[in-house]
C-alpha cells in the first residue's frame, strides 16, 4: 500500500528555515519509510491535547506533524520544526487561524 503525502501551504516555509541537510532528512524520510509503510502510525505518536488528530513523526532532532487520511491513503504535513519548539509553534499557529 502506497500513501501519498501532502503539505500543508504553511510547510514550505517551515522547511526553508531549516538547514538544508535537516530539510532532506527529512523529505527522505517521509518518501522511504512513511510513503511506503502498511500503517505509517506504527511509525509514530499520537498526540493529545489541543493537537488531537495529529501524528508526529520523529527524525533526528526534528519532528513532523502530521494528520492522516485513511479515505484517501493521504498523509498531510501540517508542521515540521526543532522538537524544542515545533508542539508550541503549531499550537499559536492554531490559535491565529
Amino acid at each position: 500500500m502506497t500513501w501519498k503525502i501532502e503539505f500543508d501551504a504553511d510547510v514550505e516555509k517551515d522547511l526553508r528555515k531549516l538547514g538544508h541537510t535537516a530539510q532532506k532528512r527529512i523529505l527522505t524520510y517521509l518518501k522511504e519509510k512513511v510513503m511506503s509503510s502498511n500503517d505509517p502510525r506504527s511509525l509514530g505518536k499520537s498526540l493529545s491535547g489541543d493537537l488531537t488528530g495529529l501524528w508526529r513523526y520523529r527524525v533526528g532532532d526534528y519532528r513532523i506533524l502530521a494528520k492522516i487520511e485513511d479515505n484517501n491513503l493521504t498523509i498531510l504535513v501540517v508542521h515540521v520544526g526543532h522538537r524544542k519548539n515545533v508542539y508550541a509553534d503549531r499550537q499559536n499557529r492554531f490559535s491565529d487561524k
